[in-house]
């Protein structure tokens, strides 16, 4: 997220992260487990390459670029390192996202280069710079259905090898802790509310996260070292839940 509180961070566009192996985890888990299973993902995801052929796209700003954490750390990277444990052959991993990205700089950046149109899965997370800056949630539902419909497109038109991830609750963290709490969860439920009839109408998957991005306002270790984005061990629970979605149609 781009903030008047922090230098923004400034990262490439495009990121090919290859990564190899982890052990085998289970879908759900419970608070003590959700420890092992990211544990062993950080400690088995690495950078070398590989020869897969299932393709995975991430689309975002700072949650899917993972800002203040590890490469490995980044849900993305985590989700297909469980696949790639449970015996799907990924390629290497790409995400397009940025710091501070908002629907309309999301669309921008993949409109103006060229990316491939036959990924087996695109994940789709964005939302929270428009409602940070104060943008309209018209605006919003106008660009989250462009990017709704170019991750189709970039899913080879398969609507259902799209994922939309909800929008995560930073008024749980420190960073917010002289803001308006309760305004900012509203607006962000707001936005949710938007984003999960467009992914309906489209006729893709939603996998809800924030309310589990809620359970940082008590568990300080689930919190970036900048007090404001979420750290590998949150993102290792929202690719617990990822990955089972996107298994069956990356067969």
């Amino acid at each position: 997220m781009e903030l008047n509180k922090m230098k923004r961070t400034q990262f490439p566009v495009l990121f090919t992260l290859l990564f190899l192996g982890a052990a085998v985890l289970a879908p759900a888990c419970t608070k003590q487990q959700t420890a092992i299973n990211y544990n062993s993902i950080a400690a088995n995801t690495d950078s070398m390459p590989n020869t897969g052929t299932k393709k995975y796209l991430a689309l975002g700003d700072s949650y899917t670029i993972g800002t203040s954490v590890q490469e490995a750390d980044r849900y993305p990277v985590q989700t297909a390192a469980i696949l790639k444990a449970e015996g799907v052959d990924m390629a290497s991993v790409e995400i397009i996202a940025t710091n501070g990205w908002t629907t309309g700089d999301l669309i921008n950046a993949t409109q103006g280069r060229p990316v491939s149109t036959d990924y087996n899965a695109v994940s789709l997370l964005i939302g929270v710079n428009n409602q940070y800056q104060g943008k309209s949630l018209t605006a919003y539902k106008e660009e989250f259905t462009t990017l709704i419909k170019r991750s189709i497109q970039l899913a080879n038109g398969k609507p259902d090898h799209v994922f939309v991830l909800s929008i995560p609750d930073y008024s749980v963290t420190p960073f917010a802790s002289s803001s308006n709490r309760s305004q900012i969860a509203k607006e962000i439920d707001e936005f949710n509310a938007a984003n999960k009839l467009i992914a309906n109408d489209f006729k893709v998957h939603y996998l809800y996260i924030t309310e589990e991005s809620r359970k940082a306002a008590s568990d300080p270790s689930l919190v970036a070292s900048d007090g404001l984005h979420f750290s590998g061990k949150e993102y290792a629970v929202w690719s617990l839940q990822l990955a089972p979605l996107m298994k069956p149609f990356l067969k």
